[in-house]
């Protein structure tokens, strides 16, 4: 196995372009949360041509809601969501210079396409892990959408968050190339 790349937020196309699928990945620095509800205020803000309360611009956000932090603690537990309930507004976001999603589970044709087109990526963080990564958050503080509660987006400092590849900008998919190697290896 390879060692884990590290990389430190925000994320150019260069460092988009340098990854591929199944690397391993050690993200440091400031990325921001956001689910359904936010993306369709951003989708609003798009189509009414308004500003946005955060930089999307070099931006990475990460498709999770955090529990309550207990005290002592800087956030709760803090797990991917499912991402292809965000398909329908990441090229938009790509478009306008997103360029690190993070979550679970396949994405559509669409947005693969604009990963390639616009120099993203999208990282999959490991389900069940939430406990253990909100070890790796540093810092939290709610930055927009207050009035959404744990949904509210938020401005996370991260610290070595594990993650790996599933997109790349050449239009590779972790998903796809797993199923090949344990189809060729069963027909082997």
């Amino acid at each position: 196995m390879k060692n884990p790349i590290n990389i430190h937020t925000p994320i150019t196309k260069d460092i988009c372009e340098e990854l591929n699928v199944g690397d391993m990945v050690l993200l440091s620095g400031s990325i921001i949360t956001g689910r359904d509800v936010a993306h369709k205020r951003f989708s609003r803000l798009i189509a009414e041509g308004r500003d946005f309360p955060v930089e999307i611009d070099g931006a990475t956000i990460f498709y999770a809601a955090p529990t309550p932090a207990r005290p002592g603690r800087v956030i709760g537990s803090i797990g991917p969501t499912t991402s292809y309930r965000m398909d329908e507004y990441a090229p938009d976001l790509m478009r306008l210079g997103l360029r690190g999603m993070i979550g679970k589970g396949k994405r559509s044709p669409e947005v693969r396409a604009a990963i390639m087109k616009y120099k993203a990526v999208y990282f999959g963080a490991m389900g069940g892990v939430a406990a253990l990564m909100a070890g790796c958050v540093r810092r939290a503080e709610v930055i927009a959408y207050e009035d959404l509660g744990p949904e509210a987006i938020m401005r996370l400092e991260i610290e070595k968050f594990p993650l790996i590849v599933i997109n790349d900008t050449r239009g590779r998919d972790l998903y796809e190339e797993v199923a090949k190697c344990r189809t060729d290896a069963y027909n082997r």
